[in-house]
């Protein structure tokens, strides 16, 4: 269990609305539209499914019915269902919906955790410039990893995951030494900046590695994660062009 829970923010001198007003819409669409994740239906309608990306039309399927090997209950899973305009905006409406509380709850978390001090750094606008670049470029890797490796084109993929990668990036290189308190076990402990999102990057290259060798991603779009990270390392210069390169220098990471 290596779980960050906070970090050094004595040097912020911005408040981040922008970061607590993506965390309460993502709650908001949660709560209000998903029906804390019951309404299938609007999630099948809104998440980016990989065969509209790619053929620009909206697909439908119809329900199936499934039956609990356990219990041996039957219930209906909804199908695909009409999207009310351009399937290419679901490249943006599925960035704020999830599958379950435990997915939201851990999104927002590290979005909590790490949005602010990219904030403060790039400014309001521009950063919600660079969240929604990045959760899009990640939600496009994600659609072009499907294809390449020959996986099911209708399966839907949601969540804010791709962009809050793509906050991880831009943090890594801003901040590489930055204390980040994580919870390790039975203890609460602070390491640089660099140890504890490199080791999340590092489990997501090995489980998508796990994909290329055919195993199952356990419903975990890790290319949108690694997309959107490598998404964030190339366009955090970009968006936080004042930066100067002599202060990466002093913090050992150029």
């Amino acid at each position: 269990m290596f779980i960050p829970i906070g970090d050094d923010n004595r040097d912020r001198k911005t408040t981040p609305v922008v970061t607590y007003l993506l965390i309460a819409l993502n709650v908001y669409v949660f709560i209000y539209w998903q029906q804390l994740g019951t309404s299938l239906g609007f999630t099948y309608a809104f998440a980016t499914v990989p065969g509209e990306i790619l053929t620009g039309r909206d697909l439908i399927t119809e329900t199936t019915v499934l039956i609990d090997p356990f219990t041996g209950q039957s219930f209906e899973m909804p199908g695909l269902q009409p999207t009310p305009y351009s399937v290419y905006l679901t490249l943006l409406t599925s960035m704020f919906m999830h599958g379950g509380v435990a997915h939201l709850l851990g999104n927002m978390m590290f979005l909590w955790i790490f949005g602010d001090n990219v904030e403060d750094r790039m400014g309001h606008l521009p950063y919600l410039l660079f969240y929604l670049i990045c959760g899009v470029l990640a939600s496009l890797c994600h659609v072009l990893t499907t294809l390449i490796l020959g996986q099911s084109l209708l399966i839907p993929s949601l969540g804010a995951s791709g962009a809050i990668s793509g906050v991880l990036g831009a943090y890594i290189w801003l901040f590489p030494r930055r204390g980040v308190h994580v919870w390790v076990f039975l203890f609460i402990i602070t390491v640089p900046a660099f140890v504890a999102v490199g080791i999340w990057f590092l489990f997501q290259v090995t489980n998508g590695l796990g994909v290329l060798g055919g195993q199952e991603a356990g419903g975990v779009a890790y290319a949108a994660h690694i997309g959107g990270f490598i998404a964030g390392l190339l366009l955090v210069r970009r968006f936080a062009p004042k930066y100067p390169a002599r202060e990466a220098r002093k913090s050992g990471w150029m």
